[in-house]
């Protein structure tokens, strides 16, 4: 029986030279290729140790280090579940992903081991750990003292590698099921669609808990032998200094337009580079050809999702599928990728056609399997014949060039991140004096689009916009809190009581823009 563990694949195309530079990190360690099989084979060892069940997730809400994906590493290589947490949760999150997921480990930062852990605990989860972004903390203590090699366990193609939470527009978060066999995929269909080539560097500076970071530029940089030069955090002048000695780069549209700021970005800083990649977010076509303007170099813009990796992707280079007319186009996510199905439906689930707007449904071997202990949702999402419907909206032109034109329901991503109203909306409505609420989104020069909060009290009720938005940074992620608040008598209605969103975006549409 051959090991389909991811691991075992990541590993077998580091290079020969196993001495060389893996990842260098902005404050100047380097890490070979030798170090992160030994680190990591000492942190799987850990959790063998521990002697957990087969399968079991590993919760980690930590700041970005190699450390922390050498823990990601150890985990496939162990067997058990990776589930990332983003950073900037908070408790009532964080309970709730816990006693979701029921994880046997959890790893958080040491600054919030006090918290987490009674969270944890009382959720039944048996192990709590620190890891910080110093190379500190109880983890990396406890793995010193194992061995420093490791056989990855065996896992097939359908076994769970990692758990994604996604929130819905309606109830609480999803966790997207992704196994080993779809972030290979994935990752292979990349590496050659991309062009990924020998010698190829890549800048990391995502974060590591989302599929872009985590997946698609991890996975690219392993699965190619190739070396990253390794950022804590996105730095537009430091990104744009580490030019020169690499490749390739992978950002949000955020972090584009940061470093369209800079005078330092010149085609000759970026005469090294052979891709520049952005997603996660609509890429606005003002920046698309302003970094033509000012690099020499075109954006490749891609589209995917927590559960189902990429999807569709601007071209490398042309395609002998489209007669080679297949240039990068500005406003488009390009086509859909070799391996993947996607077809763009009406609400009655029949083919729309060309240039036409419709639901996006997509089936590949890259798409999840289905929703963490939510069987009747995963059902729901799901055609009789295997596609799933993505819940974005899009149209497809004659050359066969996907346009993402919306997003069903209220989704608003915010500098890369996605913010669902429904949930934000439940924590203002919990509120003293808060009647009712509703949030939508609008553009923003800096972050794509922001949540704006209209709020109605309740009679007698004096609510200050200010101190909304304060409390509401104790309880939510900082990119969930909406970055406006308006107290107003009335929301606008249908004529069956459904509040028109619609109508609150165009209100507040040019809010952010400038005069």
């Amino acid at each position: 029986m051959s090991n389909e563990n991811l691991f075992v694949h990541l590993r077998a195309a580091f290079p020969a030279a196993l001495d060389a530079v893996a990842v260098e990190t902005d404050d100047g360690l380097c890490y070979s290729w030798r170090d992160l099989e030994r680190a990591s084979a000492m942190l799987a060892n850990l959790l063998d140790s521990l002697e957990l069940p087969a399968h079991s997730r590993i919760a980690v809400q930590v700041e970005k280090s190699v450390e922390a994906m050498l823990l990601y590493l150890a985990t496939l290589r162990a067997g058990h579940v990776f589930l990332p947490l983003n950073t900037a949760y908070q408790s009532a999150e964080m309970q709730y992903f816990i006693e979701n997921a029921e994880p046997a480990v959890v790893v958080c930062s040491g600054k919030n081991f006090g918290w987490l852990s009674k969270i944890a605990f009382t959720a039944g989860t048996r192990h709590v750990f620190t890891l910080n972004d110093d190379r500190t903390g109880s983890l990396l203590e406890r793995a010193a003292h194992q061995p420093d090699t490791h056989v990855p366990v065996v896992r097939t193609a359908n076994d769970l590698a990692a758990i994604l939470y996604t929130s819905g527009t309606t109830g609480r978060s999803k966790g997207a099921m992704l196994s080993h066999g779809n972030l290979l995929s994935n990752a292979r269909t990349l590496q050659s669609y991309w062009g990924w080539q020998t010698g190829d560097v890549l800048i990391h500076a995502l974060p590591i808990f989302h599929v872009h970071g985590l997946f698609v530029a991890i996975h690219g940089a392993l699965l190619n032998g190739s070396a990253m030069l390794w950022q804590s955090k996105f730095d537009p002048k430091r990104v744009i200094a580490d030019l020169p000695r690499a490749t390739v780069f992978m950002g949000v549209p955020t972090l584009y337009v940061r470093m369209l700021a800079e005078p330092t970005l010149t085609p000759q800083a970026c005469a090294h580079m052979r891709l520049f990649i952005a997603g996660s977010a609509p890429l606005l076509l003002e920046t698309f050809e302003e970094w033509q303007k000012r690099t020499g170099h075109t954006i490749l813009e891609r589209y995917g999702m927590s559960e189902t990796i990429m999807l569709p992707s601007n071209p490398y280079q042309a395609d002998s599928r489209y007669q080679g007319q297949a240039e990068r186009r500005g406003g488009t996510v390009g086509f859909p990728l070799p391996g993947v199905e996607l077809r763009i439906c009406d609400d009655q689930g029949q083919p729309v056609g060309t240039d036409e707007v419709g639901g996006i449904q997509v089936r590949g071997p890259n798409v999840f399997g289905g929703y963490w202990r939510m069987p009747e949702k995963t059902a729901e999402e799901f055609t009789s014949d295997g596609f799933f419907k993505t819940g974005d909206v899009g149209r497809r032109d004659a050359r066969g060039y996907v346009t993402i034109v919306g997003r069903s329901k209220d989704l608003i991503i915010s500098g890369g991140y996605n913010v669902y109203p429904a949930e934000v909306e439940g924590f203002i409505n919990e509120l003293p004096g808060v009647a009712e609420s509703a949030v939508v989104g609008v553009p923003h020069p800096d972050f794509g689009e922001v949540g704006v909060a209209v709020l109605i009290p309740k009679p007698g009720a004096a609510l200050d916009p200010a101190a909304v938005i304060a409390t509401l940074k104790g309880r939510l992620a900082n990119f969930k809190v909406p970055k406006h608040c308006v107290v107003t008598p009335e929301l606008p209605r249908n004529t069956m009581g459904k509040v028109q969103k619609n109508l609150l975006r165009d209100q507040y549409r040019n809010l952010f823009q400038p005069a």
